[in-house]
């Protein structure tokens, strides 16, 4: 448990039992320790933020993997859709950055991620920024990118995703694909987007300029992909 007691702002949870648990988000309950594995010692999330935390075995691998195969010269992480903090927690763990910067507009979603980041003992290893995450990598991280990889696991359009056979990443709300890349255009030379295990790779190819290559990873539990991530620039994945 927290050695802190902080009180959770009002739209802010942490459910101790099935009963409490809104009916929509009652599936991703019975998953909460995949999705935190200290779920039980006082992980806050808004009811919102269910849907889109990274469970922790996939976030852990991610982290692993651009560990690993960041360009030497690559020092800061940059999380530009932070959440209630799942992935970003798992780069600060990873001790691979000397800084993990976690970027999230949501108030009440950014309280979660830096609560759920001192259960991990991890909140020291993070600078958290409240706001729109283009201004604020065009604004006050701008210098950064020289020394920065960037990772975003953007909103997918809500659990809808899950109907298509083959996503449609130019239609992905609120920002497509193409929205993206020309936002992170800085940041490009070392960035990894987190998509649907379903998006359709030709829209993915299409992006790819100069031909310059992308590598494309599938993230399974259970042996079934939970989504993908197209790594993008230096990272060296061997």
């Amino acid at each position: 448990m927290s050695e802190e007691t902080e009180e959770a702002p009002p739209d802010v949870h942490h459910y101790q039992d099935r009963s409490e648990v809104p009916w929509d988000i009652q599936n991703y309950w019975a998953q909460r320790y995949k999705i935190f594995s200290k779920f039980d010692e006082g992980i806050w999330l808004t009811d919102d933020a269910w849907f889109g935390v990274t469970p922790e075995p996939v976030a852990n691998k991610i982290a692993e993997h651009m560990a690993s195969s960041a360009p030497a010269g690559c020092s800061i992480l940059i999380d530009a859709f932070a959440g209630a903090g799942g992935n970003t927690i798992a780069f600060a763990k990873s001790g691979r950055w000397k800084r993990v910067y976690g970027i999230e507009k949501d108030h009440s979603v950014l309280q979660c991620a830096k609560h759920n980041a001192k259960i991990y003992g991890v909140q020291d290893k993070i600078t958290w920024f409240e706001g729109d995450c283009f201004e604020i990598l065009r604004n006050q991280l701008k210098v950064l990118a020289p020394y920065s990889a960037i990772f975003a696991s953007p909103p997918w359009g809500g659990p809808g995703y899950r109907s298509d056979d083959v996503f449609n990443l130019r239609k992905m709300e609120p920002y497509s694909l193409q929205f993206l890349r020309s936002e992170f255009s800085l940041f490009t030379e070392n960035m990894v987007l987190y998509l649907p295990r379903t998006s359709n790779l030709k829209q993915l190819a299409m992006e790819v300029k100069d031909d310059k290559k992308v590598m494309v990873m599938h993230y399974c539990m259970e042996t079934s992909s939970k989504a993908l991530c197209v790594y993008y620039g230096g990272f060296n994945m061997q």
